[in-house]
């Protein structure tokens, strides 16, 4: 038979259903992975927009009133990193990677957790300036 599958068709049927399950976990890993990454590029968006309201109300009357909203959503950054994080790490420890080669799970949270470390820089900078 074809793909080294057995002899008998009904035992190679059982092996490319396996195959096919094999893949679609894989797929499942992999499109984790890039949820996570859209996730940090959300929580990256916010961090844009901060520094975007502290640059546009620059000269308002009321000083702390920017700093402040830009704050919010800061902290919306942060909460998506670790949001995204927690969702990541879920979903990967009730997956098994076949094929495809996932990230370790720490990657996530040493991800969310440089980018949490930059995103309060990024706060200490908008309440100095």
């Amino acid at each position: 038979m074809q793909d080294g599958a057995p002899d008998d068709p009904s035992d190679a049927k059982t092996v490319w259903a396996e195959q096919r399950t094999d893949w679609a976990e894989d797929r499942t890993v992999l499109a984790n992975e890039r949820t996570f990454a859209g996730w940090l590029r959300t929580g990256l968006a916010s961090v844009a927009v901060a520094i975007g309201l502290k640059a546009l109300f620059r000269e308002a009357e009321i000083d702390w009133l920017p700093r402040a909203m830009a704050t919010l959503f800061l902290v919306a950054a942060i909460w998506i990193y670790w949001i995204a994080r927690n969702a990541a790490r879920r979903t990967q420890s009730r997956l098994d990677a076949h094929g495809a080669e996932a990230q370790p799970t720490r990657t996530y949270t040493l991800t969310a957790g440089i980018l949490t470390v930059a995103t309060v820089g990024v706060a200490v900078v908008l309440w100095r300036l």
